[in-house]
This record gives structure tokens, C-alpha cells and sequence, in this order.
């Protein structure tokens, strides 16, 4: 058996390496099981006559069902990034929130510095956190949680705890954020500066973003 993530399934694009797998599996009872159903297909064409595709995507723990959200139009906004810091991770992050975030909007970081970066002076920079303290303190204020990652994303396990935890997410247009955003309606998928920038102005409204945030529980535990 071997489980498939996202940094596994992106080293499909090194040279040789689809054959080097083919090669190892040509003889043997094999399953890959991926952690997200989008990686499916591809690997199905690739190795499917070779080895059983079977995706087993994480699930959630009950924990972050139970978050009661405190009502966003009492606070100024205070959107969260739970994410490892490389260049990947943080993706446009600094690029695109210059003069979105700032003293009357803001963002707040939390992860483990994984490669030399700058962090900009608007950004509320934690370090390293721990589940509880997300689910016990930051979740239920937050108006959501933003990634505009380009890293080789399986199945984010913080989005599925943000989203099971009634926060809209605002992500990255990438395959494996599309398999759990329904944008619009989940939350939103943004390709550029500008939709980045108008998807938080959506979400900031405290009807949309309860609707959506219901939305996204709801989704995340079906």
C-alpha cells in the first residue's frame, strides 16, 4: 500500500520517475491511495493497469464541529494564515496583501519558518501553533482563513478544520483547493490580486460570511 500526498503526486513531473514506479510495481499486489479524490484519475491513467487506485481521503475530528463563531461584525476583520513558511506555501500572500492588511483589516500567521523569508511588518507573525489553541482561541473570532499557496497541495487538513469549523476560506485557485472550495458558496477561489481583494470585502460581510461559513461546515462533515 502507499499513500499519495500532495509532494508524492508532484513528483510525477520528475523525468523518469512515472517509469521508475512502473518498473517497481510490475509483479506486485499494489494499492495507491491517495489522500484527496482529485489525484485519482491521473494516477488511475498512469498506473491503473498496473495497481488498484483507491483515494482515502483524512477526515475531521469532532472537536471542530462544536466552534461557536463570535458575530464578525463586532470585530474588525481578522483573518488567519496556518500555514508551514516557504516560498511555495506563502505563494502570493505578501505579494498581494500589501495595503489589504493593515491596523483596520487583519492577518495573522501561524507556522513554522521552513526557509529564510521576510516577513512583512503588516503581518501578525505567531511562529508555531498547536491545534487547540486554533480551536480554542483563534477560530472563534476569525472571519476566515486565507492560503494562496503554489505548493504541491494533497488534501489541506487546516483547511478541513477551518471549513468544519464554520470559517469560509479564501484559497488559491489549485486543483486539490477545488476539490474541497465550491467557490461562492463554500468560500472562494482567487487568481489574481484583485479577485483576492474583492473575495475579502465578500466574506467581510456578516450575512455572506455566515452563510458561507454554514455552508462550508455542512459540506465538510457530509
Amino acid at each position: 500500500v502507499i499513500s499519495v500526498l500532495g509532494n508524492d503526486f508532484g513528483l510525477l513531473r520528475l523525468p523518469g520517475m512515472a517509469a521508475a514506479l512502473r518498473a517497481m510495481l510490475r509483479g506486485r499486489r499494489a494499492m495507491l491511495a491517495p489522500n484527496a479524490e482529485w489525484m485519482g484519475d491521473e494516477l488511475a491513467r498512469r498506473f491503473g493497469d498496473l495497481a488498484e487506485i483507491r483515494p482515502i481521503p483524512f477526515g475531521v475530528d469532532d472537536p471542530w464541529f462544536t466552534v461557536e463563531r463570535q458575530r464578525i461584525s463586532d470585530v474588525p476583520p481578522l483573518w488567519l494564515a496556518v500555514t508551514r513558511l516557504t516560498r511555495r506555501k506563502i505563494g502570493d500572500l505578501f505579494a498581494w496583501g500589501e495595503e489589504l492588511f493593515g491596523a483596520q483589516r487583519q492577518l495573522h500567521l501561524f507556522g513554522p519558518m521552513q526557509e529564510a523569508l521576510a516577513v512583512p511588518d503588516w503581518v501578525h507573525y505567531h511562529g508555531s501553533t498547536h491545534p487547540k489553541a486554533l480551536l480554542e482561541e483563534w477560530f472563534p473570532r476569525a472571519t476566515g482563513l486565507v492560503t494562496l499557496s503554489r505548493h504541491d497541495e494533497g488534501r489541506p487538513q487546516v483547511l478541513l478544520e477551518a471549513m468544519a469549523a464554520g470559517l469560509p476560506v479564501v484559497a488559491s485557485d489549485l486543483p486539490a483547493h477545488r476539490d474541497l472550495i465550491r467557490s461562492g458558496e463554500t468560500g472562494a477561489l482567487v487568481d489574481s490580486r484583485p479577485a483576492f481583494a474583492a473575495a475579502l470585502r465578500e466574506l467581510e460581510a456578516s450575512d455572506v460570511n455566515q452563510r458561507l461559513g454554514a455552508a462550508a461546515r455542512v459540506w465538510i462533515r457530509q
